[in-house]
């Protein structure tokens, strides 16, 4: 893989030769002469040893940051762990540049709880805790609109990785109008899971079968739904449900694959009146409150622990993220959440948190800070695509991560409502689903609320 050299020391380079051949420190060399030296028998020699002469001008003007402590932070820990080859490798190549730009990498774990307040502060001061944040889109808008990121067009040039066709590092979508994200590239996504143990118990219909033979939409989600909804050991109640989840990202997942969306923030305009909308919430109140097929654990049908209850291996289908599939007693299997009459392939789900790597305003050199990062990344390709070894430890069959890979990875819709203040989705939904209200009353009870709550961010 090629070596990317920061473009500052190649400018450098280029004055100082210039400043040399116009400098009287030398004899000019006249036409004929250079044509002598580049006829002559030892020419390959020549080249040779200018092109070293070269390499050794560029690895003297690498800038020595004099033991810079560049912090890298998240509400994990980001620094790879080691256990695959593809960590090992990176580690080492931390290693080595570290060693070449006189570094040190920190990788800063702050509590999700406390980061954005964290982040915040520091911004205020114009003192970033850290070089490179990972931060959600619904917390960077805000933070965006109040001049505290950096563009991406600020700290990168054509030159640099994340700029050519295959990249090490990966620009997320634009927000607010502009790239500010990166990251590296992986493929996943989120899709509607289903325990595997249970259909064939219950000898139900794979979903992917019926994905792949074009028959997997809401009606027969909701037909296998209510298959699965069963007293199976007729004491008169049941015990096996066909879905669960957490009812907010439920709304927000059906409307994404209706087409619709909570928050229209390309135009700035509410979406909760969005007919699209509005027929996938009728859809998931039909769920809830008519086929009555959603396993509802603590009482609370719009409570966010709810997200978990699929974990008692009661459930056949729920929305979950890959990463809450750890240490279960049953088989999984991963399918597309279906789209609805208006939706379509290109999207199935709502990516309420979507995070990514962003530049503080503030931060010293930031166009170092970024080459010194990406080059973290120019390891040799060691997984057979990006997140492979993620991938295969949440999954055991391969016919998921290749679902996962094919159909649903880069399917998912930014979703941004929780970055405007009072705007009322969690009311709606608590209407909708635990008050049984109208769907359509219900946003039109919302509208102006929610409209408000976007024009308010936008006046920031």
């Amino acid at each position: 893989m090629m070596r990317r050299w920061n473009v500052l020391p190649l400018m450098l380079l280029a004055v100082m030769i210039f400043v040399s051949a116009c400098s009287g420190g030398g004899t000019a060399q006249t036409e004929t002469e250079a044509e002598g030296t580049t006829n002559s028998g030892n020419s390959t020699e020549v080249a040779e040893t200018e092109k070293e002469g070269e390499a050794e001008e560029a690895v003297v003007n690498v800038p020595d940051l004099g033991g810079r402590v560049i912090k890298v932070a998240a509400w994990w820990d980001l620094k790879p762990a080691g256990e695959t080859a593809s960590d090992k490798a990176r580690l080492d190549k931390i290693a080595e540049v570290e060693k070449k730009y006189n570094v040190k990498l920190e990788f800063v774990n702050v509590p999700f709880e406390e980061y954005m307040n964290k982040f915040t502060t520091s911004a205020l001061a114009g003192e970033p805790f850290a070089d490179i944040v990972q931060m959600e889109y619904k917390s960077a808008l805000p933070a965006i609109l109040k001049g505290q990121l950096l563009p991406i067009s600020e700290f990168t040039t054509p030159e640099n990785n994340i700029n050519q066709e295959a990249n090490l590092i990966a620009k997320f979508p634009a927000i607010a109008g502009n790239e500010y994200a990166f990251e590296s590239p992986t493929s996943i996504g989120l899709g509607l899971h289903y325990n595997r143990d249970l259909f064939k118990k219950l000898s139900l219909p794979d979903p992917q079968e019926l994905y792949n033979q074009g028959k997997w939409d809401w009606d027969k989600f909701m037909e296998l739904a209510k298959q699965a909804t069963k007293d199976t050991n007729n004491d008169g109640k049941t015990d096996v449900y066909g879905f669960s989840g957490w009812a907010l990202d439920v709304v927000r997942h059906f409307t994404a694959a209706n087409g619709g969306t909570i928050v229209d923030d390309t135009n700035s305009k509410e979406g909760l009146s969005d007919p699209k909308t509005i027929e996938a919430a009728e859809f998931v109140k039909r769920l809830y409150n008519v086929e009555n097929v959603v396993k509802v654990k603590t009482g609370d049908k719009t409570n966010w622990e709810e997200s978990n209850t699929f974990k008692d291996g009661d459930v056949a289908l729920f929305t979950a993220a890959e990463w809450q599939l750890g240490d279960l007693t049953f088989a999984v299997g991963v399918v597309p959440i279906p789209n609805g009459p208006q939706g379509s392939k290109e999207v199935t789900y709502a990516n309420n948190a979507a995070s990514a790597k962003f530049i503080p305003k503030g931060v010293e050199d930031p166009q170092i800070v970024y080459q010194i990062y990406e080059e973290t990344f120019d390891i040799p390709q060691i997984e057979e695509y990006p997140g492979q070894d993620y991938l295969e430890s949440r999954y055991t069959d391969e016919k998921d991560i290749a679902i996962i890979r094919e159909h649903i990875a880069g399917t998912g819709r930014i979703l941004l409502d929780d970055a405007y203040t009072g705007y009322p989705f969690g009311d709606y939904v608590n209407d909708i689903i635990k008050n049984n209200a109208s769907v359509t009353a219900t946003a039109e009870k919302y509208k102006a609320q929610a409209q408000a709550a976007i024009d308010k961010l936008g006046k920031q």
